[in-house]
């Protein structure tokens, strides 16, 4: 019995150590790649003076509505998006929720029912901006969601113009995440969806240069 269990570490043992050193590389290139996603993150909202079309806000986390409600009363644009509200929520009763006069925004308060995901939001927006006309919006969404979100939404939108607006929610510290366990798992499930949106886009793109050269 020995001799063939020698002889089956001689044939395994260098696929083994071959398919331990792949999955090393793999484990360092994706911490490599979660640290420059933190890196990536904005800091802080892109040409605040500028006036967009439309603002649109993705629902999901605290922070966000407020921000674009305040950006709207700021007249920094004529109509705000909310994309992803729960069936049966309106307007007037999102504008009293969050202490707003619903009689002086109500107007320019437009609420999308249909996404259950950051794709969802992106399709359902670029059907409310060709639906108006819009050339330009300004995105307010988490910091931490911003990379994916801008992705989904310039996938769908490209000849539109799109200027991040993040938020910064305070369960999700920004600076030294690593040492909050919290934020530190919050980071790492967005990189990990991050990472299936792009290379998803990918897939998508060789697809059709595939299906493109075909025909």
């Amino acid at each position: 019995m020995r001799p063939r269990s020698s002889a089956a570490r001689r044939l395994f043992g260098p696929a083994v150590k071959l398919v331990l050193l792949v999955v090393a590389l793999i484990a360092v290139a994706w911490l490599a790649g979660l640290f420059w996603f933190a890196g990536q993150l904005p800091k802080q909202p892109a040409r605040v003076e500028t006036r967009t079309d439309a603002i649109v806000v993705l629902t999901g986390g605290s922070g966000r509505l407020q921000q674009g409600l305040a950006l709207l009363a700021e007249d920094r644009a004529e109509k705000l998006f909310v994309s992803g509200v729960y069936r049966g929520v309106e307007v007037q009763e999102l504008l009293r929720l969050f202490q707003e006069q619903p009689g002086e925004l109500s107007c320019c308060v437009v609420l999308g029912y249909e996404a259950d995901s950051t794709h969802g939001n992106a399709i359902e927006t670029a059907a409310w901006v060709v639906e108006e006309g819009h050339g330009s919006l300004r995105l307010v969404t988490a910091n931490y969601h911003m990379p994916r979100s801008l992705m989904e939404f310039r996938h769908v939108m490209p000849g539109i113009e799109i200027i991040p607006h993040p938020v910064f929610p305070a369960n999700y510290k920004q600076d030294q995440w690593w040492r909050w366990p919290g934020s530190a798992r919050l980071l790492i499930s967005e990189f990990n969806k991050y990472l299936v949106a792009a290379t998803l886009r990918k897939l998508s793109a060789a697809w059709d240069a595939i299906i493109g050269k075909a025909a």
